[in-house]
């Protein structure tokens, strides 16, 4: 009797095939699916970190809706640029406002504009020339022959890294403009701004301060001249120290100041800047993305002069809308002292405060430390005349 033969079984080995589990887990990924996927997603990545990228650099908003209906507003260097949106804005928050330009065709230019923008037509066209001290006081008496009061102050004009000249008073143009120029103006409109109290003061300075120092033996850069990490780094640092003397002196007032860096922003600030043209068209196309407008640019520059809690904030530093702490050499009270008593003496303004332990000089200084404010020659304003001090530098 036979066997039944029970059939046997071979089992073939599994080989590994490492292409074919690959092309099995990119089934649906392959060919030119897999790369729209992959850009897409890549763009999509790009997109959001420039996105972040320049709402970080625009900063941050100010978005309180308080208005200041009727109160009587002063901004300067307002045709173009931070000064323009600054007017822009408080305009639309009921301001009646001063825009006091250099070029009253332009400045006209931009008050027609904001006006059809915002239907306010309380906004008026002056002349002023920082560079010059007659057009200031000239300013000021007219002003003070229209308004009793003033309840803000932007001390925004400047000019920034332009060869050396001089003011029409002999000055280095840079610190004659930036500093000068509005210590003399806000010395000037003092009185007004304490009948108005509580009212405020802004200047715009710039974190170029860094790099400035106050050169007591060449104020006026006449032995060496730099553009920027000169003159104009000094005048800035100026402005910082001028904020802190004056936070000081009107203690008790109801007047407030502060400064502020506007932030890098694209205006005309920038005009002087000399480079090969192809190196300015790609600055200008960089510039787009990664400088603020000069609606950003205005943003802390309104928060200083709008937010009802900074109303008793005096002598600070703000950038990006946030207080900053300064550098030694920009909150040095000796520094400051001896700037403000030689912006004094340029100017032509007889001394606020006495030199001689309290010693009152030619009755110029009244019991809290302030100087009876005049209109200054050709003045409107009340009081004595103040005769200007002029220095011929013109032969250095």
């Amino acid at each position: 009797m036979s066997e039944a033969v029970t059939p046997t079984t071979t089992t073939t080995p599994t080989v590994f095939d490492p292409t074919a589990e690959a092309a099995e887990k990119a089934l649906c990924f392959r060919g030119i699916w897999a790369w729209l996927v992959l850009i897409l997603l890549i763009g999509l990545a790009v997109f959001a970190v420039m996105w972040l990228l320049r709402k970080f650099i625009q900063g941050p908003v100010y978005r309180k809706k308080n208005r200041i209906d009727g109160k009587v507003v002063i901004v300067t260097g307002c045709n173009t640029g931070i000064g323009k949106e600054t007017v822009l804005e408080l305009a639309r928050r009921g301001a009646k406002i001063y825009m006091a330009c250099r070029d009253p065709a332009r400045c006209e230019a931009a008050r027609i504009e904001i006006i059809d923008r915002t239907q306010n037509q309380q906004l008026f066209n002056r002349s002023l020339d920082l560079g010059s001290l007659e057009s200031v006081r000239n300013f000021v008496a007219r002003f003070k022959a229209e308004e009793t009061r003033l309840d803000l102050l932007v001390n925004n004009a400047g000019i920034m890294a332009c060869p050396r000249s001089l003011t029409a008073d002999g000055y280095e143009q840079q610190f004659g403009v930036n500093h000068l120029g509005h210590f003399l103006l806000t010395n000037l409109l003092l009185d007004r701004l304490k009948q108005a109290s509580p009212s405020r003061i802004v200047v715009v300075s710039s974190a170029a301060h860094l790099f400035g120092r106050i050169n007591r033996e060449d104020l006026m850069s006449e032995r060496k001249y730099g553009k920027f990490f000169g003159a104009y780094s000094q005048s800035k640092l100026a402005n910082i120290l001028f904020t802190l003397k004056l936070s000081k002196l009107l203690q008790g007032s109801g007047v407030t100041v502060n400064c502020c860096h506007p932030g890098v922003v694209r205006t005309e600030l920038n005009r002087h800047f000399v480079a090969p043209g192809w190196v300015k068209s790609c600055i200008q196309t960089l510039a787009l993305y990664f400088m603020k407008s000069p609606q950003a640019g205005a943003q802390t520059s309104l928060r200083l002069a709008l937010d009802p809690s900074l109303e008793g904030s005096s002598g600070d530093y703000y950038s990006d809308s946030m207080r900053f702490p300064l550098v030694p050499w920009a909150r040095n009270m000796e520094t400051a002292d001896w700037l403000w008593r030689e912006s004094e003496k340029l100017v032509g303004l007889p001394p606020i405060e006495p030199q001689n332990g309290g010693v009152q000089q030619n009755g110029n200084v009244t019991g809290n430390g302030t100087r009876p404010v005049a209109g200054g020659a050709g003045g409107g304003g009340g009081g004595e005349s103040i005769e200007t001090v002029v220095v011929d530098r013109t032969s250095s």
